[in-house]
């Protein structure tokens, strides 16, 4: 739903990890950042709020708390 209050990255990850992939986070929220940035991939995959890195510092994202 377009319309829909943004989620936590932690509540997303919580939820795969619980669903999913049962092992670290940091490769399922990495997995997420990527998606997010508009410059990673032709199109993002997920529309994110916040600090989701920038295109000379892909690596500088926000914390998943924060995300």
């Amino acid at each position: 739903n377009a319309s829909a209050k943004f989620k936590k990255s932690a509540r997303t990850v919580g939820d795969v990890l619980g669903k999913y992939h049962p092992h670290g986070d940091s490769a399922c929220y990495k997995a997420m950042v990527l998606m997010a940035q508009p410059f990673s991939y032709r199109y993002p995959l997920v529309d994110g709020q916040g600090n989701w890195g920038a295109p000379d510092d892909p690596k500088s994202f926000a914390a998943m708390r924060y995300t």
